[in-house]
């Protein structure tokens, strides 16, 4: 068997990204457009997008566990869940506002989100799953709004 067969060509892409990645900005603002990777260029510009999808999916998902933990186990709170949901909804923001065209995001994802959150939520607190509701109880709105917390207050 041709051992040249088994073994990738190395490309300046594949042989060292981070150079590929100086060399393509240099030569775009240089305006050597012919001398650019053309399809791995639009490989990582598209790749961008998606990863601010999986991104926001990945905070609103981690947001949504700790508002479950907050509101069904108020004797259990702690400052850490506070904080991660103020640093969820920090970054989301942040992404969102980034990325304006992926604002319907969160409220197209929140069902199939919940739901996996709702699984998690379970498995880490030792509740029961039919202790979560089925549907998520929070409002996008709420559920991105820097004051919500559900459930009782905070305990003093």
């Amino acid at each position: 068997m041709n051992k040249h067969l088994l073994k990738p060509q190395l490309t300046p892409y594949n042989a060292d990204y981070a150079r590929w990645c100086v060399e393509q900005g240099a030569l775009l603002r240089a305006g050597r457009l012919d001398a650019l990777d053309r399809e791995n260029l639009a490989e990582e510009i598209e790749s961008l997008g998606r990863s601010d999808k999986r991104e926001i999916r990945s905070r609103l998902k981690e947001l949504l566990l700790h508002l479950l933990k907050w509101h069904f186990q108020p004797r259990k709170r702690k400052g850490g869940w506070r904080a991660s949901i103020a640093e969820q909804r920090s970054e989301l923001q942040e992404l969102l506002d980034e990325s304006p065209s992926l604002r319907s995001l969160p409220s197209s994802e929140l069902g199939k989100l919940y739901t996996i959150a709702r699984l998690k939520a379970a498995d880490e607190t030792g509740l029961e799953e039919d202790a979560f509701p089925i549907e998520c109880p929070y409002p996008i709105e709420d559920i991105l709004d820097d004051g919500f917390l559900p459930g009782t207050p905070w305990p003093k």
